[in-house]
């Protein structure tokens, strides 16, 4: 009795003798307490430090269909089937009521009887592909609002991507030429002079300059200089014009800005191998690379290394204020790691077996990042496992012509999902619902960040009762904004006309007609901060850009402030 046990080998083992039951509880509660503690050291809170790199925080759920809280208390199963939505999950009832309606009214005159002799509107772009779409557009709205004759824009060579490519590589010019000849004149270049090409009065306008703006500031020099060049140009037209610039605007957005023929080819080339592999399928805009992830200003777990990462990337945009981390993930602003998007999109009702596209340049922490999404979509695809090499090769060295691409992938897609409300987002996003409201889903990262950082202790039934409350609203659905609310590119209102309005001959804003009390709007101008940079798509991080800036970033709806040099946007 008196006599010290002692551990005796067995078999060549060291065998533990049987314990007091009193004894076995606090050894059993002591080892719940080291997985608790091991638990911790792996899921550092957001703000939390570390001295070493661990795995990224997107891989602490492990690549599996099983997921248990560690405490072994709470069941966080994913099922492999998708939700008893079906159909409705891929498509709007609504969408069939509605239709773009962007013709001119009788009250807009003809280009012909406007446009006043000897004035030449030059416009130099700024940003990436979709930054620059959107100067492209808002160009022939000032040519037309100043009466001028408009020259084929210049796209910015020598910005963050420096990519050479000018107008008529990306976009079918004469289509654009063409299509739009009954709203504003344009012209590849100004007539020369005395055998020579004028020199352009060089200025610049004020972001969401009006119609007054431009007739206050541009319209003096330009009578007075004949040729003028507006620089920087993005978003240098009001959000809020008359019905009919607004639809002019569409036009040349939805009808005359196209594609050259290689890029839209090859797009669809990768479309139709999608729905070769899958009948329907998933775009997903996944935007988690690491400038994006600097200029969040958000942490995602993976301690120093992360901090001194991104924190570097982060010197480059000079005006940049001190973030407080937590606080922009309470807010929403935060993008959602891959691996919370994949839990997004089952949590919704999307299978196991459901294909998704993905458009995403370098992906911060590479394929250990996207390890959980792929376990939780297998059938997962990009241009460069849809296409050979030698088939990107004309694309490979024009950042602009291969987000091109992944917009025609996008565009063509039965479902489109953004990780952030950047520019190819809210561009997308538009055209989707003037050409039949196809599904679109944005999440709503304010509170879907906080059901995520507490996922494990509920059920993965609760869990996606959760996300599916708190995605209406963020599905695509026709009603999902008041009227007179939101960024005219993502929310087309006076260019979409229910059906019998389009019958009648009436063209007036459907919003007007069909939103009800509940219609909410998820586009205040809180909201329009780091979603309004969107960075060029697959290309990886330029070591010279750090001059490459513009305060101008979370003012798309702001007032006339100074600027300093360019965005860094898609």
């Amino acid at each position: 009795m008196g006599t010290k046990r002692r551990r005796q080998p067995h078999h060549g083992r060291w065998v533990v003798p049987p314990v007091a039951p009193a004894a076995a509880a606090f050894a059993a509660a002591g080892l719940l307490l080291l997985v608790v503690a091991f638990h911790c050291f792996l899921s550092p809170p957001l703000g939390g430090g570390g001295g070493r790199r661990p795995n990224p925080p997107f891989l602490l759920n492990k690549p599996a269909e099983l997921r248990r809280n560690l405490v072994g208390t709470v069941d966080f199963t994913v099922p492999s089937g998708g939700s008893k939505l079906g159909e409705e999950l891929w498509a709007s009832k609504a969408a069939h009521n509605f239709v773009g309606c962007s013709g001119a009214t009788n009250d807009f005159a003809d280009a012909k009887a406007v446009t006043e002799s000897n004035r030449y509107l030059m416009i130099a772009t700024s940003g990436g592909l979709n930054q620059q779409r959107t100067g492209i557009i808002d160009a022939v709205v000032a040519a037309r609002i100043l009466n001028a004759t408009l020259v084929i824009p210049k796209l910015d060579q020598a910005s963050f991507w420096k990519d050479a490519s000018d107008f008529e590589e990306i976009f079918d010019a004469e289509s654009f030429i063409s299509s739009l000849s009954n709203d504003v004149k344009i012209i590849r270049q100004v007539p020369d002079r005395n055998g020579k090409a004028p020199s352009p009065y060089k200025m610049r306008v004020p972001r969401k300059c009006t119609p007054n703006c431009y007739e206050n500031r541009v319209l003096p020099a330009l009578v007075k200089k004949h040729v003028v060049q507006l620089t920087k140009f993005d978003y240098r037209v009001s959000n809020m014009l008359e019905t009919d610039l607004q639809k002019l605007r569409c036009r040349v957005n939805y009808h005359a800005l196209k594609f050259t023929d290689p890029i839209h080819k090859m797009g669809q080339m990768l479309v139709q191998r999608m729905r070769a592999k899958s009948g329907r399928f998933i775009a997903l805009h996944l935007r988690f690379e690491p400038d994006m992830l600097a200029f969040s200003g958000c942490y995602f777990g993976g301690g120093e290394i992360e901090r001194r990462e991104l924190g570097e990337i982060r010197k480059r945009w000079k005006t940049l204020h001190a973030s407080d981390p937590d606080k922009e993930r309470r807010h929403g602003k935060c993008p959602l790691t891959p691996e919370e998007v994949g839990f997004m999109l089952r949590a919704l009702g999307f299978g196991k077996d459901v294909h998704i596209y993905v458009a995403s340049g370098d992906v911060y922490g590479g394929e250990e990042t996207l390890a959980p999404l792929k376990a939780l979509f297998p059938n997962f695809h990009s241009k460069e496992t849809l296409a050979s090499k030698e088939e990107l090769e004309p694309f490979l060295s024009f950042s602009s012509r291969m987000a091109a691409l992944d917009y025609v992938v996008c565009d063509g897609s039965d479902v489109f999902v953004t990780n952030n409300n950047g520019n190819m987002a809210r561009m997308l996003a538009g055209r989707r619902r003037y050409f039949g409201h196809k599904r679109t889903i944005r999440p709503n990262s304010k509170k879907l960040s906080a059901l995520f950082l507490n996922r494990t202790s509920m059920s993965w039934d609760t869990f996606a009762s959760k996300v599916q409350m708190f995605q209406k609203g963020f599905m695509g659905e026709p009603n999902e904004i008041k009227p007179g609310k939101g960024e005219f590119h993502e929310h087309p209102m006076d260019c979409i006309c229910a059906r019998e309005q389009r019958r009648t001959g009436h063209s007036k804003p459907y919003l007007n007609k069909i939103v009800g009390e509940g219609a909410e709007n998820h586009t205040s101008g809180a909201e329009f901060e780091w979603r309004d940079m969107d960075y060029g798509e697959n290309t990886p991080l330029a070591g010279d850009s750090s001059n490459d800036t513009d305060p101008d970033y979370g003012r798309i709806g702001g007032s006339d402030i100074p600027e300093l040099e360019d965005i860094i946007s898609d």
